[in-house]
């Protein structure tokens, strides 16, 4: 079995790479994998936004992986400084700078490169996904 750490780079609305990311997460665990750490990098982190509403019956991608973490223990990791540029905050960041309420999905946290590079540390293999 392996440990895996997963990178997310695309978004999620023009880019299959997190839906990718999620259907090889889901199929790694199922296999009996482990995953150390899913980050969520670049326009990756769109993915952590809670306000995101799916088309036609669908379900959101980030409710997808945040049950997917609470259901297998996986570390969902949003680049804090990615997240801040493109808007997607916690309830810590949005006081901090004055937003009204934060957005980001349960089951996601926001953290900085150093648990990118710990995941990779842990890990036996590293997966991109790139935009």
């Amino acid at each position: 079995m392996h440990t895996f750490a997963i990178l997310v780079l695309g978004a999620p609305v023009s880019s299959q790479s997190v839906h990718t990311a999620y259907e090889f997460a889901r199929a790694a665990l199922a296999a009996g994998h482990r995953i150390e750490r899913v980050f969520f990098y670049h326009d990756g982190v769109l993915c952590g936004n809670q306000l995101q509403i799916a088309a036609g019956g669908e379900r959101a991608l980030p409710v997808q992986w945040s049950e997917l973490a609470g259901a297998h223990g996986v570390d969902l990791v949003v680049c804090v400084a990615s997240a801040l540029k493109r808007g997607v905050v916690d309830e810590a960041e949005a006081r901090r700078y004055g937003k009204a309420a934060g957005n980001l999905q349960d089951g996601f946290e926001l953290s900085g490169l150093g648990q990118w590079v710990d995941a990779c540390l842990k890990a036996d293999r590293v997966i991109t996904f790139g935009p």
